[in-house]
């Protein structure tokens, strides 16, 4: 084989060439292989740390909804016994009402049997009264005044 002009003048091209592409393409094609793996690993790490936050997250929403479960417990047991307390201060109030009511009615009964013995003495008087006249304007006799007696008890 011979070793002529051009053999030499492709190699020093080839040369020049791999020369210039280490000098001039290489680094920058490096840089941006670099700067793409660190994008790619600052994106992985960046969802790895989402995919801890969504299970923290999750971890935190059960926390928050047992929570916010236990204080609507609370609220209802408070809403409960409220509505117990209430029920009993009206069960109390309406017994003292029942009662007031019935010593009113008592009293009012009472009222109206003092009248209808008021009237009835009035009655009885003018009976009495009326028997007297009676007894007084017949003659004296033991049977005829026990007839009238008698007679006025009935009316009585």
């Amino acid at each position: 084989m011979d070793l002529n002009a051009t053999l030499i003048g492709q190699t020093i091209a080839m040369i020049v060439f791999v020369w210039f592409c280490m000098k001039f393409v290489w680094p920058p094609l490096l840089g941006m292989i670099e700067e793409r793996q660190n994008e790619i690993s600052e994106g992985l790490a960046a969802a790895e740390k989402g995919s801890r936050s969504l299970e923290l997250a999750a971890v935190e929403k059960t926390k928050l909804l047992d929570e916010a479960r236990g204080q609507a417990r609370e609220i209802i047991d408070q809403a409960n016994n409220r509505a117990g307390t209430i029920v009993d201060e009206a069960r109390t109030t309406a017994d003292g009402e029942g009662e007031r009511i019935l010593a009113a009615a008592h009293a009012e009964v009472e009222q109206e049997v003092n009248r209808a013995r008021e009237e009835l003495r009035g009655q009885v008087a003018a009976i009495a009264v009326a028997g007297a006249e009676k007894i007084i304007s017949r003659e004296i006799n033991a049977s005829t005044h026990q007839d009238l007696l008698d007679q006025l008890a009935q009316e009585i």
